[in-house]
């Protein structure tokens, strides 16, 4: 078997001290704009540091992010990047980046519906409505997945509200937590697969 042999491999970029980015493959200098590029290209990329040679990928990822909301490509709400602050370094900090995963593949996986339905925006229906609607129930299964482990007291939709009955956040296991969280996160796949298929019907 050698079929992943056959899969490309990332561009390896490295970063010099003057902040300049080269690219090995083409043995040229590139731009975040050009990694930018890259990326919606589906081209794959690593970036080293190439001095102490680590992996610093995530952070220049990030700072093509900074740059395209600084241009007003504004995609991330206030409100969740206000949530996504409290959970660094927090308990449940290691399940966000999951979660996240789940939220973001589910709706690549129907992207391709989503753009037939702005396509045929003369149709019987509001293609840009079940966009908006499918946010509104992710951001809405987000924020019921977290509230019910919320580490900040007084923080999110009500003092007790998010515990059950005769229990509070403080009074499980983190162990409950942590069962319970998987639980709701499997919950939460299921929902946005069923919201998939549901705009396809």
């Amino acid at each position: 078997m050698t079929e992943k042999s056959a899969e490309p491999q990332p561009v390896t970029i490295k970063k010099y001290a003057n902040r300049r980015l080269y690219n090995t493959a083409t043995s040229s200098y590139v731009t975040l704009d050009d990694l930018c590029r890259m990326v919606k290209d589906g081209q794959d990329f690593v970036v080293f540091d190439a001095k102490s040679g680590e992996d610093i990928t995530r952070s220049v990822l990030t700072q093509i992010i900074f740059e395209e909301e600084g241009k007003g490509q504004n995609m991330l709400p206030i409100r969740f990047l206000r949530q996504l602050i409290r959970f660094y370094g927090d308990s449940l900090q290691a399940f966000v980046p999951n979660y996240l995963d789940v939220a973001i593949e589910s709706f690549v996986r129907n992207q391709e519906q989503l753009r037939r339905n702005a396509a045929d925006a003369f149709g019987p229906f509001n293609p840009f409505s079940n966009i908006e609607e499918m946010s509104r129930q992710n951001m809405a299964m987000f924020q019921r997945a977290m509230s019910m482990f919320t580490p900040f007291p007084g923080q999110g939709q009500g003092t007790e509200g998010a515990a059950p009955k005769g229990e509070t956040p403080a009074a499980a296991s983190e162990d409950d937590k942590i069962k319970a969280l998987k639980t709701q996160l499997d919950s939460v796949q299921r929902q946005l697969d069923a919201l998939g298929k549901a705009k396809t019907g």
